[in-house]
This record gives structure tokens, sequence and C-alpha cells, in this order.
């Protein structure tokens, strides 16, 4: 009779050591990254009422997908702490975190594409304070993540990925909020100082991340390609190239305006012209990353890629360059440009329908569960 209950704990424990909740990561917030750029890529034809309104309901879906994984991930620090401190400690498991404040700011990005249609003029200060949140946090991740790689975790340059860009990227995502903030707001001061949050946050990412892609360079010369099962991430070097163009695009739309109001005309010239300069070199910059991530991909197509969750790499990456191509040839008017970006745009969304499917049938098979910090805990 005894064997019967002891019997019964060792199954209850091996539930416990398999549950998905143990085994949830931040990198499951790359879907509400990827997923809510698409909606922000849709919302950029306004003239295509269809297509808007699809970007509409996939920016209300990723509110839900957001709000979904934060509930799993706040669960598990709750029943597992132990397990969830882990994370801090492994060097790749950690580097997802960047991915939280990411996937926030699709969200206030829709509120103000979407938000004041559906939910009226209230959307712009919600977004507003959510955009605080999201800020704060990407600051806060961009110090930590790098602060734990200098101090208690273990790196070595030979397995070195693209994903170190993720904790220190999520500063210039936040930057490009704050520059679609600015039309929206009526007061002027808090239009300026929207556009210099938007610069210093700016200026907290895109220099390390260069410099982290000459690292990547480096790495990729000295020890060639990383695994298969990482294939998606040799897309990760367009995230801050794209982001960092967008950015500085939107400030070279708005700033001259801006600092007008401000009484600071004598820069607004200047700032505008060097913001859409900048924005077009790294532009350019981002062609070539683009072009060698897409030879890298056929390479590892033809040598096989497992499905992981390494594979929403593949979409936010090249929405935000897609959303900056549109946005360049907005302001360029230049019609082969945004030719460029229209194409981008539906290559984009065939992405992410292969990649939300695969994921949404590993998640309800439970495959795709595995926290490799456990080991450490």
């Amino acid at each position: 009779m005894p064997a019967v209950p002891r019997t019964a704990a060792r199954r209850l424990a091996a539930q416990a050591k398999n549950h998905p909740l143990l085994h949830f990561t931040p990198n499951w917030f790359a879907m509400t990254m990827g997923t809510g750029i698409v909606a922000i890529a849709l919302g950029q034809f306004s003239q295509a009422p269809l297509l808007h309104e699809a970007g509409a309901m996939l920016w209300l879906f990723n509110i839900g997908l957001f709000g979904l994984c934060t509930f799993a991930y706040v669960a598990k620090w709750v029943l597992y702490p132990r397990a969830a401190r882990a994370l801090f400690s492994h060097p790749v498991a950690s580097m997802f975190l960047g991915c939280i404040p990411m996937g926030l700011a699709t969200i206030v990005n829709g509120l103000l594409s979407y938000g004041m249609v559906l939910f009226g003029p209230g959307a712009v200060s919600l977004a507003i304070y959510v955009w605080i949140v999201d800020a704060l946090l990407s600051v806060v991740i961009g110090l930590a993540v790098p602060f734990m790689m200098f101090t208690r975790q273990d790196h070595v340059i030979q397995e070195m990925s693209a994903v170190w860009l993720l904790p220190v990227v999520a500063c210039e995502v936040a930057a490009v909020s704050a520059c679609l903030l600015m039309p929206h707001v009526a007061d002027a001061g808090t239009q300026l100082c929207l556009l210099v949050a938007g610069m210093v946050l700016w200026a907290c990412s895109v220099p390390l991340a260069l410099g982290i892609l000459v690292i990547l360079f480096l790495r990729l010369v000295l020890h060639k390609l990383p695994p298969s099962g990482m294939a998606a991430t040799s897309w990760l070097a367009l995230g801050p190239i794209g982001t960092g163009a967008l950015a500085l695009a939107l400030m070279a739309g708005e700033a001259e305006a801006v600092l007008a109001a401000n009484g600071l005309s004598a820069y607004g010239n200047g700032l505008a012209a060097g913001s859409l300069l900048g924005a077009i070199l790294l532009w350019g910059y981002g062609l070539w990353w683009m072009a060698m991530a897409i030879a890298l991909t056929l390479r590892y197509l033809r040598q096989g890629m497992p499905f992981n969750m390494s594979w929403w790499g593949f979409t936010f990456p090249l929405g935000v360059y897609t959303v900056a191509t549109l946005k360049l040839a907005a302001l360029l008017g230049l019609a082969p440009l945004a030719r460029f970006g229209e194409g981008l745009t539906v290559a984009l969304v065939l992405i992410w329908m292969l990649v939300i499917v695969r994921t949404l049938r590993g998640a309800f098979s439970l495959t795709l569960f595995e926290d490799p910090s456990l080991k450490l805990a």
C-alpha cells in the first residue's frame, strides 16, 4: 500500500518538473514583438482600409498575447522563484529580458495608430503612461543585463551570437515610441521632453549595438556560423539598424517644428537634416546585413533548420526595417523606395503567418517550453 502514494508523488514531481510555467522564459515575448511590428507595418497603409483594419485586429490580438505572456511570467516568479532567478546567471536566456519592453513598445505604438479610433482621445494619455513604464524598463534592462554579463555570467567569444543585442536595443525601440508620441501631444514643453528623451534613449542603445555588431562580425570570421538551431539570429543585426534608422527618420520629420515651438528654431533645420542623413546611412548599412542574413538563411535551409522560438528573430528585425523603409519613402517622396517597402511588408506578413502557426502548434503540444537556465537553479 505505501508504494501507491510514493508512485503518485513521483508522478506529481515529474509533472511539476515539466510544467510549462516552470519552463516559461522571456523569449516568449519575442512573439509579441513580431506580432506587434506586423500590426504597426500594416498601419502604415492608411490608404488601404482593409490592411489598416487587419492591422488593428492584429494589434488587439497582440495585447492579449502580451497579457498572457505577462501573466505566465509573473506566475513563474510566484510559483518557482528559485527557477526564475536562475535566468540572471544564464548567458543566453537572460538576453531575452529585452524582449519584454520591446513587446510593450509595439502596444504603445499601436495606441497611436489604432487606439484613438478604437478608444478615443484618451488613448494618447494612456500611451504616454505606458511609454514611461516601457522607457524605464528598457533602461533598467539595458543596464542590468550587461552588468550581469560583466559580473556573474560566463561568456566566450566562440559562443557569442546576435542575441547580445536584445537587452541594449530596447532603449532605441522606446526612442521610436517617444518620437511617435510627439505630434500627438499639444504641449510644446512636453514635445521637447519627448524629443530629448528619444535622443538620449537612442544614444544609450545604437552606439552599443553597433559596437556589438563589430564583435559579431569578428566572431563569425574566426568561428564561423552558429548551429542551425540559432539560424534566425542572423537577422537580429537588422533590428538595431532598422530601429535606429526609424527613430532618426521620425526625428527628421518632427524635430524642426518641436524646436521652433520651444524657441529653438535656430537648431531645428540642422537637427532635421542631420537626422535624415543618419537615417539614410543606417538604412543603407541595413541593406548589407539584410543581404547577408538572406544568404546565411539559404545556407541554413540546405542544412536543415529545426523550428524553435528563435524563429521569431525573422520577424521583428525585418519589421522595423520595413517600417523605416516606408517612413523614409514618405519623407523623400521616392516611389521605388515605397514599392520596396511594400514588398518587404508582404514578406513580413508571410513569415509571420508561418511562424505564428508553428508557434501555436508547439505551444499546444508543449514542445516549445524549455528553460535552459534550470540547469543552473
